[in-house]
């Protein structure tokens, strides 16, 4: 059988990827249906599936199995979702069109975007509770069990598993929260029309940005059950990505091509943006992309030659992939 390449091999991750985070949206019913159904158009918008992605592979990476990642990977798609729909409100950045379709405000009203937005933020934190009634589940197959030393080995999985959960979900809510991804909208705001300088630039990025990004990969650490090294790695790779990704997306706004990226370019130029290639220069920002790109993938190399990961190949081409990514 051929291998596949790696543009194959994304392809099809993505694709599943999708169908599992597609197990948990909201079903449309109810005399509140619309705000549902502006949820779900939102999330079917589509994307790169980027965070969710992330958070399998590391996941894998550390040696976990199961679904118990599942109900995070569809929580974190829609808390990166919620923050684009409240991003495109006129309020904002005023985007009429996202990934070549209407902005959730433009389709179903400004105060429907809105709410559809907050509904997407906490049903992610419902959805990643979900996992608790995996753990649940797991507990009750077992509960029946007669071999006392099978029960109490048992017992004992299902108080990590419940740990771990417990921490993936504050590591999700902070890293979402006033100390990261909300914290560093905030700056943006209120810089809105007004110049940054490169620390105020980055501390934006490190927080809109990278924070997700970070949470991803540590999520996947975390619910794998690594080590709290190993996760704080994982946390640096994650800002190394989100610093590039971010910059990338800079750069794109000013050379990419509006109907492969989905959206308007020059959007930052428009709303008087302070951007990497406005206080560096476009080639400046090109090798800063690759800079912080090739530090995540370093440390990952450290990790796979120490033995604290294995199989690392894809997130290694998926990080690389960043720097060459025209959308």
């Amino acid at each position: 059988m051929k291998a596949m390449t790696f543009k194959e091999e994304l392809a099809s991750k993505t694709k599943e990827v999708e169908k599992i985070i597609e197990q948990f949206y909201p079903e449309e019913r109810g005399e509140h249906k619309l705000v549902m159904e502006a949820m779900n158009y939102s999330l079917r918008v589509g994307g790169k599936r980027l965070r969710p992605l992330i958070m399998l592979e590391t996941y894998k990476v550390c040696g976990g199995n199961g679904n118990l990642i599942q109900p995070f990977m569809a929580a974190m798609e829609m808390i990166h979702t919620y923050s684009l729909v409240h991003d495109d409100l006129p309020a904002m950045d005023g985007d009429e069109y996202r990934r070549g379709m209407q902005s959730t405000w433009k389709k179903y009203g400004e105060g429907m975007g809105v709410l559809a937005g907050d509904a997407l933020l906490n049903y992610a934190y419902e959805t990643s509770m979900q996992s608790l009634i995996m753990v649940s589940d797991t507990y009750n197959k077992t509960s029946s069990e007669s071999d006392p030393e099978y029960y109490v080995k048992a017992l004992e999985k299902v108080h990590i598993a419940y740990q771990n959960i417990y921490m993936a979900q504050s590591v999700l809510m902070h890293k979402a929260g006033i100390s990261g991804m909300i914290g560093g909208q905030v700056v943006d705001v209120l810089h809105d029309g007004k110049p940054m300088t490169a620390a105020q630039l980055d501390f934006v990025f490190q927080l809109k940005t990278c924070a997700l990004i970070e949470a991803s990969f540590m999520i996947g650490a975390i619910l794998a059950g690594a080590d709290p090294i190993l996760i704080d790695s994982f946390e640096t790779i994650g800002r190394n990505v989100g610093m590039a990704f971010q910059i990338q997306d800079d750069i794109l706004d000013v050379i990419g091509d509006a109907k492969e990226l989905g959206k308007p370019i020059g959007s930052d130029e428009k709303n008087e943006k302070t951007t990497y290639v406005k206080l560096y220069g476009l080639e400046n920002a090109k090798a800063k992309v690759e800079e912080y790109s090739n530090a995540a993938i370093s440390e990952l190399e450290e990790l796979k030659n120490s033995g604290s990961v294995f199989g690392t190949l894809f997130l290694e081409q998926l990080i690389e992939s960043l720097i060459k990514r025209t959308k």
